[in-house]
């Protein structure tokens, strides 16, 4: 548990509420788009794999921030944990690796 400062969040608190509170904001953007414009038209399924998607990739940065201690290897890991979640993504939406399962 985390301890508390008269009554003030810690600073692992708050980075912890910005990286959930941004994920879950991404989330949100295509339900936002899907408003305005017909171009985006996500299923259920597209909403439930982007958010396994996401979920991993807050767990993944919430894990190197805890396993490692000094700041040039968690910036390095977290990007190593970015740029692998950008390349799922890349390949599950356009099929830039050519994988079976690639989006069509």
């Amino acid at each position: 548990m985390i301890a508390k400062t008269n009554g003030r969040a810690t600073t692992r608190q708050m980075w912890r509420a910005l990286l959930w509170g941004g994920l879950a904001l991404l989330l949100a953007l295509p339900a936002l788009a899907m408003q305005f414009t017909r171009e985006v038209d996500w299923t259920a399924s597209d909403f439930l794999v982007m958010g396994a998607l996401l979920t991993v990739l807050g767990l993944g940065i919430e894990a190197v921030m805890r396993w490692l201690t000094n700041w040039p290897a968690r910036l390095a890991a977290v990007v190593v944990v970015v740029l692998m979640f950008l390349a799922i993504w890349a390949e599950l939406a356009v099929g830039i690796f050519g994988t079976p399962f690639a989006g069509s």
